[in-house]
C-alpha cells in the first residue's frame, strides 16, 4: 500500500487503519485525524463549497518527504496520508493521516507533526466559495506557528 494517496474519492477511516496495522504485531499504537470541510470560518461567510488543486507528482513527492522526516524525529512504524481533492462541500472529508508506532507518544506526535506540515508545505491551492462568491483561500499565521513549534519554518503567511 502507498504511504501517500492523492484522490477525489472518500476513504473510510478503519480500512486505512487496519491496512497501516496489517502484519506488523509490533504496533502498540496507532493515531489519526481526519480533516472535515467547516461550513465556516470564525468571523467568516457561510461555506457553501470549497475546492482543491494540487500539481500531481509534486505534492505526492512533497508528502513523501515530510513522512520521511517525521519517521526520522519518531519511531514510526507505519504512516499512510490520504489528501481529498476536488469540489468537496461542509462535512465532507478532506485529509486523513494514520500513525503506528510501538507506543502511543509516537504515534501521537508523528501524527500530529504530519498534520502541522501538511497544512503549510503540501502544495495545494484551496478555494472557497461563500455567498460573496469564490476566493483562493491564503496561508494562516497561526499554521506558521504550529509548524515552528517542531523547529521548522515556513513563512508563507507573512
Amino acid at each position: 500500500m502507498p504511504r501517500v494517496s492523492i484522490q477525489t474519492d472518500d476513504f473510510d477511516l478503519s480500512t486505512e487503519v487496519a491496512a497501516v496495522r496489517a502484519g506488523d504485531a509490533g504496533v502498540g499504537a496507532i493515531a489519526s485525524f481526519i480533516g472535515t470541510v467547516r461550513d465556516r470560518s470564525p468571523g467568516e461567510p457561510a461555506i457553501s463549497a470549497m475546492e482543491l488543486e494540487h500539481y500531481p507528482g509534486m505534492t505526492e513527492a512533497a508528502i513523501e518527504a515530510m513522512i520521511d522526516e517525521a519517521c526520522r524525529r519518531f519511531p514510526l512504524r507505519g504512516v499512510r496520508v490520504i489528501h481529498r481533492v476536488g469540489r468537496l462541500l461542509p462535512g465532507d472529508q478532506i485529509v486523513l493521516v494514520v500513525t503506528s508506532s510501538s507506543h502511543r507518544g509516537a504515534a501521537f506526535q508523528g501524527c500530529e507533526f504530519l498534520m502541522d506540515y501538511l497544512k503549510t508545505q503540501a502544495p495545494f491551492w484551496k478555494k472557497e466559495t461563500t455567498p460573496e462568491g469564490a476566493r483562493w483561500v491564503d496561508a494562516r499565521v497561526a499554521d506558521d506557528e504550529a509548524l515552528a513549534r517542531w523547529g521548522l519554518r515556513s513563512g508563507n503567511a507573512a
